[in-house]
């Protein structure tokens, strides 16, 4: 529940639209929910202001459905990342609103009516890639950027074994106000661009490579030791922790009609 939808509950009742107790009882389980097997944080969006996040793994199809459920009875929206095809296909029968991006294994429940997130910044986020094999962590850094609000342009397949792809993209990266660097193998990618540019860049290395590349280890130390001054480093594969981080980042520049 959101400030405006607080608003409105208050007015609802002042009307008599609403109950006192109706009131109580839709508050009662603010600022969280224990429904045994998950305790939800119904304030987060109030909070942080992103949307509440179900990490898919290691629960089962119904717990998934279950949190899913009571997140939605609160009126605010639901990411379900790293979310299979099979269990998004159960969840879509039992809540029908639940859409899914499958590049990024990223589950998506609107609040309300809307049909898509609300733009909450004019700042872009760029998300860039060293490589295609890169690209599913790139989506769901992307995906999330969107959905908490930011305007999300793509470079993909720009590494630096063919550094001319990444300038051919000259333009999206001087309109870019946050960057987010996604690659494995040895993770030049973020040095390169935040060699060129002014504004926050956020690398995230991924578990793509060879045998020497132990799983992103030496994409998350190259990164960690980038020469370029600046460049912030989230986890191997955590393309969620970027987006959250480019969109925070962002969302400092608010619409002047917010």
């Amino acid at each position: 529940m959101d400030k405006d939808q607080l608003k409105k509950m208050l007015t609802q009742v002042s009307k008599g639209k609403l109950t006192p107790g109706q009131a109580v009882e839709k508050l009662r389980h603010l600022p969280f929910e224990d429904i045994g097997m998950a305790r939800i944080d119904h304030h987060r969006q109030i909070r942080r202001g992103q949307p509440e996040v179900i990490f898919a793994p290691g629960k089962t199809t119904e717990q998934i459905i279950k949190i899913a459920g009571k997140i939605r009875e609160n009126n605010t929206d639901v990411i379900i990342s790293r979310l299979d095809k099979k269990q998004f296909t159960l969840l879509k029968k039992r809540i029908t609103k639940a859409q899914y991006y499958s590049d990024a294994r990223l589950g998506l429940i609107l609040a309300g009516s809307k049909k898509h997130p609300k733009e909450l910044t004019s700042m872009r986020v760029l998300v860039c890639t060293g490589g295609t094999a890169d690209i599913p962590v790139a989506e769901e850094a992307a995906l999330t950027a969107w959905i908490m609000g930011c305007p999300v342009d793509r470079l993909y397949d720009v590494g630096v074994a063919g550094i001319h792809r990444l300038f051919d993209g000259e333009n999206l990266i001087k309109g870019a106000g946050v960057i987010i660097a996604v690659a494995g193998m040895e993770g030049a990618l973020a040095s390169v661009v935040a060699g060129l540019v002014d504004v926050p860049v956020i690398a995230v290395p991924t578990s793509i490579g060879y045998g020497a590349s132990f799983g992103g280890m030496a994409a998350l130390l190259a990164m960690l030791n980038s020469c370029a001054s600046g460049v912030t480093v989230v986890n191997i594969d955590n393309g969620f922790g970027a987006g959250v981080a480019a969109a925070t980042i962002a969302r400092l520049t608010i619409k002047e009609d917010q």
